[in-house]
């Protein structure tokens, strides 16, 4: 085997210089790789080729003496042969001793792209313009899928936040049901109030005018009435206790007179407050039965 000249990777001494040399970096460079580029490289152009045996004497020269002895003639002629060049066994890459070992198909490729020295330049050129076609394609289409998965991954960081918006809607859905539940109860409400108030204005509407203001109102049942007289009399323990508290302050009532009627009057006023207070609870269990009563008759 001898060396190709000139060859773009090696020299006549057998210096190999190829980019990965050139740009190694550790770590992230290492001898598979390194292996892995000089395969390509030389299998795309191999450095070296097998020397040619010279070729016999076509024209033998006819004045040649004859040897009695025809066994020694052979004898002697084996021996004048040249070497047979080395055998390339068929495990082994590029014909070479690099000791690369590939699959059977790999091994047919490469023999497909390996140029020899009897290759016609034509067929040489073709080969060479098919492999830098495909090594276009192979680019085109591996820019191709990285584009497809950048656009992948943003569909997928849309779908994400669409299903965010998704359930920020579902629950402000909810929000509204609910609010609008709430707002149909307060319309029954005001419905049941309106009727109520409607029939009160009914039922006092051919009644004489009162000429007193405390007779216009009166009391619709004995819950009200009692809560109506409380009501007075509590209004009426705080006027009296304000006053107390000027007549105290401008020197008109003797102080310990002023502590007597506020303690009875106190006393007094939280009976009354109590009093009310439980009414008020009698009164409220009472409407909210009546509005259970009216809501059950619209339902129906």
């Amino acid at each position: 085997m001898i060396i190709k000249r000139p060859h773009p990777h090696v020299n006549p001494s057998g210096l190999v210089s190829i980019p990965y040399l050139h740009n190694w970096i550790y770590p992230s460079s290492n001898l598979v790789d390194l292996a892995r580029h000089l395969s390509h490289i030389f299998g795309r152009d191999p450095p070296l080729y097998t020397r040619q045996s010279p070729n016999p004497n076509p024209n033998p020269n006819p004045n040649r003496p004859t040897n009695p002895n025809p066994q020694m003639d052979h004898t002697s002629m084996d021996n004048q042969r040249p070497p047979p060049p080395p055998r390339v066994s068929s495990g082994s890459s590029l014909g070479s001793p690099y000791g690369a070992r590939y699959p059977p198909h790999q091994q047919q490729q490469q023999q497909q792209q390996r140029p020899s020295l009897s290759d016609d330049p034509n067929e040489v050129y073709r080969k060479n313009a098919i492999n830098k076609i495909l090594e276009s394609v192979h680019g085109d289409v591996a820019a191709l899928r990285k584009n497809r998965e950048a656009e992948m991954e943003g569909m997928f960081s849309a779908q994400a936040v669409l299903r965010q918006r998704e359930e920020v809607l579902a629950k402000g859905l909810r929000e509204m049901q609910e609010e609008k539940e709430g707002l149909e109860q307060q319309l029954q409400m005001v419905l049941t109030n309106s009727d109520v108030l409607e029939e009160w204005v009914r039922e006092n509407q051919g009644k004489p005018k009162m000429s007193s203001v405390d007779g216009v109102f009166e009391p619709c049942d004995v819950l009200s009435k009692q809560m109506l007289e409380c009501t007075a009399s509590d209004l009426a323990i705080e006027d009296v206790i304000y006053g107390f508290d000027k007549a105290v302050q401008e020197g008109s009532v003797p102080f310990d007179l002023y502590l007597k009627n506020i303690r009875s009057l106190s006393r007094e006023q939280f009976f009354h407050r109590a009093t009310a207070a439980k009414v008020r609870a009698a009164q409220m269990q009472a409407h909210v039965a009546s509005m259970a009563a009216r809501t059950s008759q619209y339902a129906l």
